[in-house]
């Protein structure tokens, strides 16, 4: 008897043996439904062999027409969830986002000419078959619509013969890109570079590279010579570039079908049905050839992908912190390794982890260090908040003032930066002290002055601002404290009364047309001032800006996390090289109240180098990554009892490992959310030890109440 073992998407620890029915073949790979439980499950043939027990099995009941899953997807799934403590069938889930596609495309109902005219002509007729052209094929909406006629017309039409009436496939096809179309001349330092990735996509096999440049380099002309020779290299293969979320934009969609003709496959969380379907199956078919997504778009089911792109690969974006933890930098260079394809990371400022394995050969370093043309980097100056504040109850030092007057004055643009949302993060009772938090949630409410609302941006939660404390009731007694860009909207309007001011954070860019139009608008010189959130710092390119000011540059170094100052120097950096990208120089100027850290000084000095050493040294010493391995346990009851009695119980169950050494439970810096009451543990270990392996054994040891909730997080990024 045939036997498949079928992993489902769901929280299981294996595959599960069928039998297969005489008739259907199911080859590793294939999609097929078979009964789980009282319930039909879709699933994937992870293994074929022969049953020589005799067991009595269930059957599988379809093999669906998809076409199989290759083995390197399956086996990235498989060290997927090795690596993230995970059920394989969780990260299965991941994969099988639009089952839908599975299946072949819904079909629609089209007319076309039939080169007959009808017995009878009628202006409505006449209007019918004016409106469509000969190699047309439309909707009977679409047909009645561009006819200003009813549906009912085009139906007679088809009874006297003028109209044929076809079947067509409601998900068509991409368009191809065309890899030989040139982009545009390359400087040496550039070709040279794309020259490196070329060579490699040509020879085939694993390949990583860092491609490391200075902002406005000229990355993305670089690997894009990658892509089209990958694209000329074999008729089949596929390409991956992932972006952070905030930088899919329809501005670099545009950019890429301009290089290549057709526009890419986008794959991001703001897709609607159809078009997650559409493109999942043409993933899986191998007919997308180009693929720009989201962390997410890792778990595509390529069939021949040959090159993958992480474009700003530093940024923190690509570390999942729900459901399934992981970090997509990581993990596409496993799922390049395992699909024998070249991996690309691209940044101007890389992370440590990158820098080092760059640094040990791990990936071949690729420098671009100048911009072409006349634009240079900006200069950038910090501004020490101590020896130069703001006037009392503004946000802008007189240096910064004066220099937004001057760049107006001269007809050029400014950019404010400050990675807060709102009018004020903080609202407080100066009656009683009291500080306004969202129910059920350890976190402060933001006020947002322009919807009268205060909101919390850990869960969403909002409501109108009360006009009395909702403490000891005094009227009036809410205050904001500290600014968000709202604020400082507010203080550069009394700054520049004539200027155009506009607010670039995902509050006035909540889908991708705002974000475009706000891009736009700044493009073509229609915004005087620009003040956004880190959303401005991703790629866009903004011809007349020539000052950038970063409002509170302290604000990412607060906190316990170990790459604070990292990030920190990275969003900086990001946001200051917004600056002078055109033939007008820029200038950054950081206001600071400790223009002696380190990052502060190597911002102004250009010296990012050097700023990596002294982290690389300080992570060393310590056996911080990426010289040492770290995993996080995130626990949440609904009692602090509960928690507190549970963590013990966990820390007790740690099993013994050399080197492994296990801090916590410990409150975290939130406490509470939604309700429920929070607890962590951090895992610190030597880099030769298997992290991964060591709290799988953990989690075995544990048998967890019913209303706890546990999660493991490898290589932590969060530390809330």
């Amino acid at each position: 008897m045939s036997v498949v073992r079928i992993l489902f998407p769901l929280p299981l620890p294996e595959p599960f043996d069928y039998e297969v029915p005489e008739g259907l073949s199911a080859p590793p790979g294939s999609y097929v439904t078979a009964p789980l439980g009282k319930t039909e499950r879709t699933g994937v043939v992870w293994a074929v062999g022969e049953d020589k027990e005799g067991r009595k099995l269930k059957a599988i009941t379809d093999v669906l027409p998809a076409r199989p899953m290759p083995a390197d997807m399956r086996a990235f799934i498989d060290f997927a969830a090795k690596y993230t403590v995970n059920p394989p069938g969780n990260v299965l889930a991941m994969a099988l986002r639009a089952r839908a596609a599975l299946r072949p495309s819904p079909t629609e109902t089209v007319y076309r000419l039939s080169g007959e005219a009808p017995a009878r002509m009628t202006p409505s007729r006449e209007a019918v078959l004016g409106a469509i052209q000969p190699h047309e094929a439309l909707s009977g909406a679409e047909l009645a619509e561009r006819a200003g006629v009813s549906t009912g017309v085009i139906k007679g039409l088809v009874e006297a013969g003028s109209l044929q009436m076809l079947k067509r496939a409601v998900d068509t096809p991409y368009a191809a890109p065309d890899p030989s179309k040139t982009g545009f001349d390359l400087t040496g330092e550039q070709a040279a570079a794309a020259e490196a990735l070329r060579q490699a996509v040509e020879a085939g096999g694993f390949a990583p590279f860092l491609l490391d440049g200075v902002t406005g380099s000229g990355k993305t002309e670089v690997y894009f010579e990658a892509i089209a020779a990958a694209l000329k290299a074999s008729a089949d293969a596929q390409v991956l570039v992932l972006l952070p979320e905030i930088a899919l934009t329809q501005a670099i969609l545009e950019r890429f079908e301009k290089r290549f003709g057709a526009a890419p496959v986008a794959w991001h969380s703001g897709l609607a049905d159809k078009e997650r379907r559409r493109a999942w199956r043409e993933v899986n078919e191998g007919r997308a050839r180009i693929v720009v997504g989201a962390r997410s778009a890792l778990f595509l089911p390529f069939q021949a992908l040959k090159l993958i792109i992480v474009d700003e690969e530093h940024d923190g974006s690509y570390k999942q912190e729900d459901g399934v933890t992981y970090h997509a930098r990581d993990l596409a260079v496993m799922r390049a390794k395992l699909a024998d394809a070249e991996v690309v990371l691209a940044s101007a400022t890389p992370a440590l982890e990158s820098a080092v394995n760059a640094e040990q050969g791990r990936f071949k370093h690729l420098k671009l260090a100048a911009r072409p043309g006349s634009a240079r980097l900006p200069d950038v100056d910090l501004i020490d908040l101590r020896a130069d504040p703001p006037e009392k109850g503004n946000w802008l030092s007189p240096t910064l003032s004066n220099a937004m007057l001057e760049t107006y004055a001269a007809g050029e643009q400014s950019l404010l930066f400050l990675n807060r949302r709102g009018y004020a993060p903080l609202i407080l009772c100066k009656a009683c002290g009291e500080k306004l938090k969202s129910p059920g949630t350890d976190s402060w409410l933001t006020e947002h002055r322009y919807t009268g609302r205060l909101v919390c941006h850990l869960t969403g939660w909002s409501m109108p601002k009360p006009t009395h404390c909702p403490k000891c009731g005094a009227e009036g007694s809410l205050t904001g404290i500290g600014p968000g860009v709202e604020r400082v909207a507010e203080e550069a309007r009394v700054l520049l009364p004539d200027a155009r001011i506009a607010i670039f954070s995902s509050d006035t860019a909540q889908t991708g047309a705002d974000t475009r139009a706000i891009v736009d608008r700044m493009a073509d010189g229609e915004i005087d001032v620009l003040i956004g959130t880190q959303i401005v710092a991703k790629g866009h390119n903004f011809p007349g800006l020539t000052l950038v000011g970063v409002v509170d540059a302290d604000s990412g170094m607060k906190g316990g996390d170990l790459r604070a100052g990292e990030r920190t120097f990275q969003l900086l950096s990001q946001v200051a090289g917004r600056a002078g990208r055109a033939e007008k120089p820029g200038r950054a100027l950081i206001q600071t109240y400790a223009p002696e850290n380190p990052a502060m000084i190597a911002l102004a000095m250009g010296d990012r180098d050097g700023f990596l050493a002294v982290e690389r040294d300080v992570r060393a010493e310590l056996g911080l990554p990426p010289f040492g391995r770290m995993a996080a346990i995130i626990l949440s009851a609904p009692s602090v009892e509960m928690v507190t009695e549970t963590g013990l119980a966990i820390a007790r169950a740690a099993p013994n490992g050399e080197g492994v050494v296990v801090y916590g439970p410990a409150e975290p810096p939130i406490a509470i959310l939604r309700g429920r009451h929070r607890r962590r543990f951090l895992i610190q270990a030597p880099r030769n030890v298997d992290l991964s392996a060591y709290m799988a054994a953990w989690q075995k040891r544990l048998k967890l109440p019913a209303t706890v909730r546990m999660s493991v997080d490898i290589d932590p990024y969060s530390f809330l």
